[in-house]
């Protein structure tokens, strides 16, 4: 895969690099860091055009990203890891909010999540505020042939590192888009978490299930399962489907929402699934009182609070714990805190969700005793 955009664009920091190197350099970095050798990594099924949700910032009328180890914005014009159908709505969408320079200042970011397979795409406008004189320029650009399904614009006004605000408004079409991973159907809204790469997903849900079930009757029929940052259910769903009783807990409630209503179109018994809105620190509280053969973890990318790991590995105590790390750093500080408390690694796989960076996902399974 070749870019203009390589080697002065931060999104991509291994430009150039060939692929298979790529992954040899990520698996000899993540067994340096846990100090434990690791398999091959899983490589994405798509080297380009993989990420399902395209995401630019504007900064002074420029629509790019960030350049190289600097918060300086670059206009992009092309963008070969994301999904081409979610390039072309953003750059129209860019094309028509330039001619009309007094809008600019509001701008903060363009983001648009299409399925893997492009048929469905929903786009969100966040800016500093909902000005009169959007409603032109976003007129003209849902009469092109580039529009969405759906389109938002969200209110962020606030400075600070998140890119949305509270407050989004459906302008028009589709509240979602409908992605399949592994046979199980999501409803994505445009301000839940979803995976990027939904190929690669579909690895991580393999290895979610296999850490669980694995090996079979090693759980009881009916296994309990709670999922931690459980988002809008992609381990969750697929675990109570298989006949797993879970109980999901997941901080952002339109995430929360989003699986209610993938429980509901999956038709899964809703006796199989819990789904809980809160902090996972707050949860576990209550939580923990109950028995659990196997606890998920898939953390944001700063990986467990102390009293997560505590109240998992050292008063749960479930048969087995399954793991998913975006940061192999906090999986590293993690794992001698986890070790101490009696758990033994089973498994550890790496599966490469970013093609041309250096970030690694990992699964890692851990019995007890």
């Amino acid at each position: 895969m070749f870019c203009k955009h390589f080697g002065v664009c931060g999104g991509c920091t291994l430009p150039g690099v060939p692929y298979p190197e790529q992954l040899a350099a990520k698996r000899k970095e993540l067994s340096r860091l846990l100090s434990i050798d690791v398999p091959a990594v899983i490589p994405s099924p798509q080297e380009s055009g993989f990420r399902s949700k395209v995401a630019f910032v504007f900064a002074n009328g420029v629509m790019g990203h960030f350049a190289l180890k600097s918060q300086r914005v670059i206009p992009i014009e092309e963008c070969p890891v994301h999904h081409e159908r979610g390039n072309r709505i953003a750059f129209t969408l860019r094309d028509r909010l330039a001619r009309v320079s007094s809008i600019l200042p509001l701008l903060r970011h363009v983001i648009v999540r299409t399925t893997a397979d492009g048929r469905e795409a929903s786009a969100m406008l966040v800016v500093r505020a909902n000005d009169k004189a959007l409603r032109a320029p976003v007129k003209k650009f849902l009469a092109s042939d580039a529009r969405p399904d759906g389109f938002f614009v969200n209110i962020h006004p606030k400075p600070g590192p998140y890119m949305v605000g509270d407050e989004t408004l459906k302008i028009e079409g589709r509240s979602h888009v409908k992605e399949t991973v592994g046979g199980i159907s999501y409803l994505v809204s445009p301000t839940a978490f979803f995976q990027t790469n939904v190929g690669a997903a579909e690895e991580l849900v393999k290895l979610v299930l296999e850490g669980v079930n694995e090996p079979e009757g090693s759980l009881p029929p009916v296994p309990r399962v709670l999922d931690l940052y459980c988002g809008s259910g992609l381990f969750s769903l697929p675990l109570a489907k298989a006949g797993a009783s879970v109980t999901a807990i997941e901080e952002n409630r339109q995430a929360i929402a989003d699986a209610e209503a993938n429980v509901r179109l999956n038709r899964i018994a809703p006796n199989q699934i819990r789904l809980i809105a809160g902090r996972v620190e707050e949860a576990l509280a209550r939580a923990e009182k109950q028995p659990w053969d196997a606890v998920i973890l898939d953390p944001p990318r700063q990986g467990c609070p102390l009293s997560v790991l505590t109240a998992v590995f050292e008063r749960i105590r479930p048969r087995r714990v399954v793991y998913v790390s975006c940061s192999p750093d906090a999986l590293a500080s993690e794992l001698p805190v986890i070790l101490k408390t009696g758990y033994r690694v089973t498994r550890v796989q790496p599966v490469d969700m970013f093609p041309h960076t250096d970030h690694i996902e990992t699964v890692m399974t851990f019995e007890l005793g």
